[in-house]
């Protein structure tokens, strides 16, 4: 299992605190020291699409001029810009077992990743 996110995001810690407390393990990718390959965007857009991802409700988003923001017309468009700024990108990302998460969502962590039985 892999993790992807930035380790001083708050809701990354509190998925990263909930894996410990949980005893899964994973791997992590912090975006701001590694970045992110077009390659790994483009198979994540593939998946689950990029509106999946690209987060419009942090500040990141909501710092962009108007123009920019309008300019994302294409996956291509929306692809090229979290990969410049890694920050629009909805963390953590989980991948596990083929499929994606986004986001921390305890509830789902539980269905997913909870102790069985």
């Amino acid at each position: 299992m892999k993790v992807y996110g930035i380790p001083n995001c708050n809701t990354v810690k509190k998925a990263l605190d909930w894996l410990k407390q949980h005893q899964v393990a994973y791997e992590f990718h912090d975006f701001k020291k590694l970045g992110i390959g077009a390659d790994k965007l483009e198979e994540w857009q593939q998946k689950a699409g990029y509106e999946s991802f690209l987060n419009k409700q942090g500040l990141t988003w909501k710092q962009l001029d108007a123009a920019t923001k309008e300019s994302i017309k294409t996956p291509a468009d929306a692809l090229q810009l979290m990969q410049q700024k890694t920050s629009m990108i909805k963390r953590p990302v989980i991948e596990a077992d083929g499929n994606l998460y986004f986001g921390f969502n305890e509830e789902a962590y539980q269905q997913r990743f909870g102790s069985k039985g």
